[in-house]
């Protein structure tokens, strides 16, 4: 951790869109997400307050078979999920409410968890990034208060669950990873 990460440029990063109609659809994204990562992965996932950060984070910890329900770690800032098979565990910090940067993160200890665990960070940007120059970013972007159209005898209008989902790889580690099998 005393070497900064290097930028990254355009040419060493991937990226992918990907719109997800349901909370279930997310935990499901969460589950293909599973079968790209691997340990010594950092995933950092930013989007507004209920975009859907921890229910893809649910969805990736199924689909890695860990330990425990993944539920928000807001208020613990970080929970470690072990593998109850052969993968990687799980290690799901909220930065919410870290003010500072990688020295407030470094009380956590990701440098030791990361060359064995899948580690996810929710509002992790300007706090994480030099942790590893090879990393995955997911941006959730939510419509707020957009109604769905309603038709006869059907439940009133609910607000919009539809989600447009950014899967960023930045790094060589990213580079040759096949990104196109989260839209399937």
């Amino acid at each position: 951790m005393d070497v900064p990460a290097a930028p990254h440029s355009p040419a060493d990063s991937v990226s992918v869109e990907i719109t997800v109609p349901s909370p279930e659809q997310m935990r499901e994204l969460g589950r293909r997400l599973a079968k790209l990562v691997r340990a010594g992965d950092l995933v950092m996932l930013s989007g507004e307050l209920g975009a859907g950060k921890t229910t893809l984070t649910r969805g990736l910890g199924e689909g890695l078979d860990v330990r425990g329900a993944v539920t928000s770690p807001t208020f613990v800032i970080a929970r470690v999920h072990p593998s109850l098979g052969d993968g990687p565990p799980l290690v799901h910090v909220d930065a919410y409410r870290l003010s500072g940067g990688l020295e407030e993160m470094e009380d956590l200890d990701l440098d030791v968890s990361l060359p064995d665990s899948v580690v996810v960070v929710e509002w992790g940007e300007g706090k994480v990034e030099e942790l590893t120059e090879e990393r995955l970013q997911v941006v959730i972007h939510r419509s707020v208060g957009t109604a769905t159209a309603r038709t006869a005898g059907s439940e009133p209008p609910a607000l919009d669950e539809v989600r447009r989902v950014t899967v960023t790889g930045i790094g060589p580690r990213w580079a040759a990873a096949d990104l196109g099998v989260l839209t399937a």
